[in-house]
């Protein structure tokens, strides 16, 4: 009950900058037909949810992958503000983890190795010599289960179910998860977690949506100002591993803690962003208590006036640039460049089963583990 008043406490922010509007035309959705597939004998297919303002997601339970996300403007134009495939067969091809659910562990595990109750894992590597976002074959490859419907507020939803078996990329211990998605009245999309595995293992899924508050690849993202509700980061090696410090942010070009245009800084010579090419960093969240669930990033578009809320009860967020992005081709014919889009990952800590002084990611059998996040989208 606390986070629920705590979350509808946090939408209220939203009227402040501006209530949803309404959808004056129909929208260029994409056609189911360009997500309905077979995939590892399992039907894939396209889900679209519609709020009475006219914001609409759509949603590929190849994945678990948002597709396309539509809000209004400061003038009521609507634009897709979220990076993804136009197909099914592109969205094979992904080579950028653009919009999915990415796990077992979001993020890097040095090595691909950790232990756990004395055994010693190795997980299969597919980032140079470590194991990033579930592996090769990670969680934003499989077919999950899928479920559209209304909940008890009246709001569309999808849940996404999966099983993940015990050995998966080497993991222990089979897990089952759901991801459900809500698009509430005030054009925000909720992402809701449940897990629970039948052998001690760890765990870090997050959503690795790519944003441009531009509703344009064409535009680049390095215009948005942002704001990080943190004062420290996990500084990393030149392989992007936390060395265990925890670095304050004061003094440094990672420090968001006021409103600061993207691309002002990001080019500084300052051994992190070298190490990244960017900003592709962990920022320990202001929370003052384990599991707050607490507004942790602002994004603001001048151009558009669109603003994105980030709202997580995580206790960190991975605010990566798009700094890799080399040439995806996207929806509506766009090329997906350096920079075109920012994602904003919430998560435990990079490697934490490899530093126990980190929040544990550690779920045992008889647990059950949750997060929400919400995108929470308004104009100013």
């Amino acid at each position: 009950m606390k986070r629920t008043l705590l979350f509808l406490a946090a939408l209220s922010m939203l009227a402040a900058c501006g209530g949803p509007k309404t959808a004056t035309a129909p929208l260029p959705l994409i056609a189911p037909e360009a997500y309905t597939a077979t995939v590892d004998g399992k039907p894939v297919s396209l889900y679209t949810l519609t709020n009475a303002a006219g914001a609409t997601l759509q949603l590929t339970n190849y994945g678990s992958r948002m597709v396309s996300l539509w809000v209004p403007d400061r003038d009521g134009t609507m634009r897709d503000v979220l990076l993804g495939y136009e197909t099914i067969a592109e969205a094979q091809n992904d080579g950028a983890s653009l919009s999915p659910i990415v796990g077992r562990y979001g993020n890097r595990i040095a090595g691909g190795r950790f232990t756990l109750d004395g055994t010693e894992y190795q997980l299969n590597l597919n980032n140079g010599a470590n194991h990033l976002h579930g592996g090769p074959r990670g969680w934003a490859t499989k077919v999950w289960d899928a479920e559209q419907f209304t909940d008890a507020e009246g709001n569309p939803a999808v849940k996404m179910t999966l099983v993940s078996p015990d050995g998966e990329e080497n993991y222990p211990g089979t897990i089952t998860l759901d991801v459900t998605y809500t698009l509430t009245p005030q054009n925000a999309v909720t992402i809701d977690y449940h897990a629970t595995t039948d052998a001690p293992t760890v765990l870090n899924p997050t959503s690795h949506g790519y944003f441009n508050l531009h509703g344009t690849a064409t535009e680049s993202a390095l215009s948005h100002i942002v704001t990080i509700h943190a004062d420290a980061f996990t500084p990393t090696d030149a392989g992007m591993i936390p060395t265990g410090e925890i670095r304050a942010v004061e003094g440094t070009p990672l420090d968001f803690r006021t409103p600061t245009v993207v691309g002002d800084r990001i080019d500084t010579d300052y051994e992190p962003l070298v190490f990244g090419g960017g900003y592709d960093h962990n920022w320990v969240l202001n929370k003052g208590s384990e599991g707050e669930f607490a507004l942790a990033v602002e994004v603001y578009e001048p151009a558009t006036g669109i603003v994105m809320q980030v709202l997580t009860d995580q206790p960190a967020v991975q605010f990566y640039s798009g700094n890799s992005l080399d040439g995806p081709r996207g929806k509506r014919g766009e090329t997906y460049t350096r920079r075109t889009g920012l994602a904003f990952e919430t998560q435990h800590y990079p490697d934490s089963p490899n530093h126990p002084e980190f929040p544990t990611t550690v779920l045992r059998p008889g647990e059950t583990y949750t997060q929400r996040t919400v995108y929470a989208f308004s104009t100013r």
